[in-house]
């Protein structure tokens, strides 16, 4: 089987049931020996691919529960150099895929080709950028090539055709389908906007649309691999850990697992 990563593990879920499942927690929380555990539950209990957030100080497009644990990792003592021994523990144990999702500044704070370089060495798959558009995305683009990662780029309901067409063009793994504008969290139904814009992005040759911001049970998880051929789920999983530890974690990842078809 061809492809990075997480392109085969996206491709393997689909073959063998709806649809991949994609789960996000912060890396170093609560803290980094947690963070390792909550991680490899995810892994254990049917997640296809791994998620992990870079705490940050400015967030723009996390929710409530999210920017609540990442300032709990950041109070704790979580540095940049921690993400990359997390995923090193964790792809020392298990084979799941580990994208990281971090804004650009980060990167950019840390050089550009050295966070690629050090993310390739750990056994990262590659990023996620929410707030990097592939207009100005040049930089890591070259980096990326050059340590062979995924590139995660994110489309919206509001994003033009022509919009679209770059962002499926230059993404490697899959592209981030914004269920809905706004930021992270639970809600009640996904929008119907994420069919619509994962249709959009199919027409536009997209093979890897993945779901994300909005879904927190098994049937939204259902629902979406419907149509898209991935859901993201994170701040259910964020609560969980945060208010019952790494044993309800994996509970709330068996049962969006099993609505992702994953017995």
């Amino acid at each position: 089987m061809s492809g990075s990563q997480v392109e085969r593990a996206i491709d393997a879920a689909r073959a063998d049931r709806r649809g991949a499942l994609i789960g996000y927690l912060p890396a170093g929380f609560p803290d980094v020996d947690r963070s390792v555990e909550a991680v490899l539950a995810l892994a254990r209990e049917g997640v296809d691919v791994i998620e992990l957030g870079v705490p940050y100080s400015d967030p723009v497009m996390d929710g409530p529960v999210i920017q609540a644990a990442c300032q709990r990792a950041l109070a704790s003592g979580f540095r940049v150099a921690d993400l990359f021994r997390v995923i090193e523990r964790v792809r020392a144990q298990v084979d799941t895929p580990v994208l990281v999702m971090s804004y650009f500044n980060l990167m950019l704070q840390h050089g550009v080709d050295q966070f690629a370089a050090d993310l390739a060495s750990a056994g990262g798959a590659g990023a996620i950028t929410p707030d990097l558009i592939p207009d100005e995305a040049g930089e890591w683009l070259a980096a990326s090539e050059r340590h062979d990662l995924d590139r995660v780029f994110l489309a919206a309901p509001t994003s033009s055709d022509e919009r679209l067409a770059k962002i499926v063009e230059l993404s490697r793994g899959f592209v981030y389908t914004v269920s809905t504008m706004g930021i992270t969290g639970a809600r009640k139904d996904v929008d119907a906007a994420a069919k619509v814009l994962t249709q959009r992005l199919h027409d536009a040759g997209c093979e890897r649309a993945c779901v994300g911001i909005g879904i927190s049970t098994g049937k939204q998880v259902r629902d979406v691999l419907g149509y898209a051929e991935g859901a993201i789920v994170g701040s259910a999983l964020v609560r969980s850990l945060s208010e019952g530890g790494v044993e309800a974690v994996a509970d709330t990842a068996r049962g969006l697992a099993a609505g992702a078809g994953r017995s």
